[in-house]
């Protein structure tokens, strides 16, 4: 039985690189709202409490029973959860005189306790909060302060329960907590004493051997999209079910140049069994004269459960749908406290409608893209896909601000060639998250020979990620965008001039639309 974590998430920013720094420790672990009960069993070694954009003093706030986790296992409060179990257990918290936001720097008065051991003394840690605990309750003992404020981190009494608890009013999981890995490995390796046996070979093995069991002998369909994330999921599949897979390629008409011919070739080249649809024409026809970024993404994945319902109807006692769902596509698509503001939909996640009868089966649900990547790279995914950057599931249609015609997609097509190509021919692609060419709305004047021209501009976009969740553009050479820029203008008839994007994510996304 795999050893886990359990992360209960009160709706902080950082609940991920929480999850993201346990990982890191080899030990797996999953994010689940507060509202859900936990399911105990003997794979579970820790829980631990997210921050919160709430007071614990709100009306409406979170709210859990504290009291049924100790005792269970080992637990470690971060910001909110540790205000959760002062105000909960008989403590005191108060508002903050000033909201404590930055650095700060512990001062350790419980030297041999195991959460802080190697941890050394006015170590840098990383406040965010409006609240202070000012008093701890009955059955815990103060184990750091800092110069602002009275409690750093408290911990529960020897003996007091069954397994010890950890209360920090810090982030230990965020960069600027320089220690913060080192009390979280205590906490894991130590406290909690995880094997931290969590790998990518041991991802594979253990994923095949559950496919193998929840599929028997059944028929499965995947949809494969070119990208890493349902090659990786096929490869599994295939492992585990052989011919039993059914792959299905469908062109919607908006890939890049070449691509469906090329990415056929590779998933024939793995021996996979897989069919390629052309419906581009259909995909197009549908999309005309639709600008509204939503409107094409939901246009676009009708068509598709369209067409894909027609393939899938084709393959006689077919009982489940495959696909490539990763970790931050169930986060993004999960809120805490209910329905939250729609920023795009999300393509792969849900599936396809029950009249098509199928059960879901999606092996990679719970990995974030690296963990994809190392995955992959285990089972021997050839490196031009194991490397390739993220796509957007409806493709350049929302590269192209506007409306969708051919000649759009064609200009757009080739410029983004150029760029890929220049990436490549550089050594930039591989250092790199993601990139790709935006054709904007925007006609600007421009002069060719002694000609003046009214043509397009396209945006170039690069950007350095891990997971996607957040992202930083990439500082490409000057010489490199020039040489880009130079080429897209000579050689694409209709684009005049090119810019480069230098917004990060958050407050920007990663694509335009």
């Amino acid at each position: 039985m795999q050893e886990k974590i359990i992360i209960l998430d009160f709706g902080s920013q950082y609940t991920q690189l929480i999850a993201r720094r346990v990982r890191e420790q080899h030990i797996y672990c999953e994010i689940q709202p507060f509202t859900k009960a936990i399911q105990w069993d003997d794979s579970i070694k820790g829980v631990i409490l997210s921050g919160s954009p709430f007071s614990v003093m709100q009306e409406g706030a979170p709210d859990i029973d504290i009291l049924e986790l100790f005792g269970k296992r080992p637990v470690l409060a971060v910001c909110y959860g540790a205000q959760l179990i002062a105000k909960k257990c008989g403590g005191a918290v108060e508002k903050s005189a000033t909201r404590e936001y930055g650095r700060a720097h512990l001062q350790i008065l419980k030297k041999d306790d195991a959460l802080c051991k190697g941890v050394s003394n006015d170590s840098q840690v990383w406040m965010s909060h409006g609240d202070t605990i000012t008093e701890i309750p009955a059955n815990f003992d103060l184990v750091a302060k800092t110069d602002s404020i009275p409690t750093a981190i408290y911990a529960s009494k020897s003996g007091a329960y069954n397994y010890p608890v950890y209360a920090l009013q810090f982030h230990p999981e965020v960069y600027h907590s320089t220690e913060g890995a080192t009390m979280l490995k205590n906490y894991l390796i130590d406290i909690c004493q995880c094997s931290a046996s969590w790998t990518p070979a041991s991802f594979v093995n253990d994923t095949i051997t559950n496919l193998k069991k929840q599929l028997g002998d059944d028929q499965v369909i995947l949809g494969l999209s070119g990208g890493v994330d349902s090659s990786v999921a096929a490869l599994l599949l295939q492992k585990a079910i052989g011919k039993n897979l059914h792959c299905i390629f469908v062109n919607n008409g908006l890939l890049r140049k070449n691509e469906y011919k090329q990415v056929l070739q590779t998933y024939e080249g793995l021996g996979l069994n897989v069919k390629g649809v052309d419906a581009s024409d259909l995909f197009l026809n549908e999309l005309k004269g639709i600008s509204d970024p939503e409107q094409k993404r939901k246009i676009i994945g009708r068509v598709f459960i369209e067409v894909f319902e027609a393939e899938s109807k084709k393959i006689e006692n077919a009982k489940w749908l495959a696909q490539g769902t990763i970790y931050p596509d169930v986060i993004e698509s999960v809120s805490v406290h209910g329905p939250s503001v729609t920023i795009k939909s999300h393509h792969n996640v849900g599936g396809l409608p029950d009249k098509l009868n199928l059960k879901i089966v999606e092996p990679l649900r719970y990995l974030f893209k690296d963990e994809v990547r190392k995955a992959g790279k285990e089972v021997q995914l050839p490196e031009h896909i194991l490397n390739r950057h993220p796509f957007p599931g409806p493709g350049l249609a929302i590269r192209i601000l506007g409306d969708i015609t051919p000649e759009k997609i064609h200009i757009l097509q080739e410029a983004d060639a150029i760029f890929i190509h220049h990436l490549k021919e550089s050594g930039y692609y591989d250092k790199v998250w993601q990139s790709g060419v935006i054709l904007l709305p925007v006609q600007s004047v421009g002069v060719m020979g002694d000609e003046r021209t009214y043509e397009n501009a396209v945006a170039l976009r690069c950007v350095q990620s891990t997971d996607g969740m957040t992202a930083d553009w990439s500082d490409l050479p000057h010489s490199l965008l020039a040489k880009v820029s130079n080429e897209i203008i000579n050689n694409v008839r209709g684009i005049n001039r090119v810019v480069y994007d230098i917004s990060s994510k958050p407050p920007a996304t990663i694509e335009w639309e």
